[in-house]
């Protein structure tokens, strides 16, 4: 392997590791990193001699941005096939390290969105940093928290993962370890001590961790619990709104601003996904289910012109269409929502 590799792999001690290694693109993920990714895995799932799975990334910047989103969009402003064939990859390795037979840790050391989402929640072992920054902001671009989002964000603790699915909310290391989306907190500083006791007992990460992590301090999130769970407990995004609107409290008005700037679609489609998530039976289903989304909504108007506002001419001034909640339809939402026929869906790796 050069260091031009987008992804670096290798075995030391028992450890197989994972280099995302693109921190230009701060390690945006393409369809041959994937590939990449789920060939090493594939290759250590049998090996004897690889006892646990680290997931790192080369540079400061950070973990893992998402997706390559300008690849996606270009796609989908025509058949999405490129897309669609990304997500099938994308959504294999999500779902190939959810069910992997051995321990894997992902330091989270950075900037970690989307499907940086995707590679680090499956993980066993999660660990921040004072440099972590965590977000699922897809509905700021006209899409819907993907990778997983539909599984793991209602399983937080009571509506936190619908909040954070429909604002965007960035957090930092105290609340992402207090609402259970990171396992551990480390400063940066003790990365290295992790790494060398784990090459010593590469079996077992999550003592390793366990035996290093430290307070991240108190969780900003823990003040506004209760406000969450009264105000997004809801099944539609207009009673959503309403009760934002009607608690009027400083912060209730300060997320129904922000709710206001996203994609009217995007908000609906993300709500709807969260609560259907919420009762799939297996993290597979719900990969099935976001990989008919995802190849439909890629295409739609609202997705074009996020990527175009926020990504490509940077205005930040998307013109979503509908442009209001009352014209995403329930029809829209049935069609977005369609099971594939069997010979399109997404099925995961033997």
């Amino acid at each position: 392997m050069t260091s031009e590799a987008e992804i670096l792999t290798r075995v030391s001690s028992g450890v197989g590791i994972i280099t995302l290694n693109r921190p230009k693109a701060l390690h945006a993920l393409n369809r041959a990193m994937c590939d990449a990714m789920i060939e090493a895995l594939l290759a250590w799932r049998e090996d004897e001699a690889v006892k646990s799975v680290l997931i790192d990334h080369s540079g400061e910047r950070g973990f893992c941005a998402g997706g390559d989103i300008r690849m996606i969009a270009e796609s989908g402003a025509g058949d999405a096939s490129e897309a669609k064939a990304f997500f099938r990859t994308e959504y294999q390795l999500n779902h190939l390290l959810f069910d992997y037979p051995k321990p894997v840790t992902a330091l989270v050391d950075g900037i970690v969105m989307g499907g940086g989402v995707g590679i680090s929640e499956p993980a066993t072992v999660r660990i921040a940093t004072e440099r972590t920054t965590y977000a699922m902001p897809e509905t700021g671009i006209g899409l819907f928290p993907d990778v997983g989002g539909g599984w793991f964000l209602p399983r937080l603790p009571g509506q936190t993962g619908v909040w954070l699915a429909l604002t965007g909310a960035r957090l930092k290391a105290a609340d992402t370890v207090f609402l259970g989306i990171h396992t551990h907190y480390l400063p940066t500083d003790a990365l290295e001590a992790f790494r060398a006791i784990l090459s010593a007992d590469p079996a077992y990460p999550i003592d390793v961790a366990d035996g290093l992590e430290d307070d991240p301090g108190e969780a900003p999130i823990e003040q506004h619990l209760e406000a969450i769970d009264r105000l997004f407990a809801f099944d539609t995004v207009e009673e959503i709104f309403a009760a934002l609107e009607a608690d009027g409290s400083e912060w209730a008005l300060a997320q129904l601003a922000v709710l206001k700037t996203k994609s009217p679609q995007s908000l609906k489609v993300s709500l709807r996904q969260m609560r259907t998530g919420a009762t799939l039976e297996t993290f597979a289903d719900n990969m099935a289910m976001e990989y008919a989304l995802g190849g439909r909504v890629v295409r739609t108007h609202d997705f074009q012109e996020g990527v175009r506002a926020v990504i490509v001419d940077k205005d930040n001034a998307p013109k979503w269409s509908p442009a209001d909640l009352s014209g995403v339809t329930d029809q829209t939402l049935d069609a977005l929502f369609a099971p594939l026929p069997d010979d399109e869906a997404w099925t995961p790796l033997a």
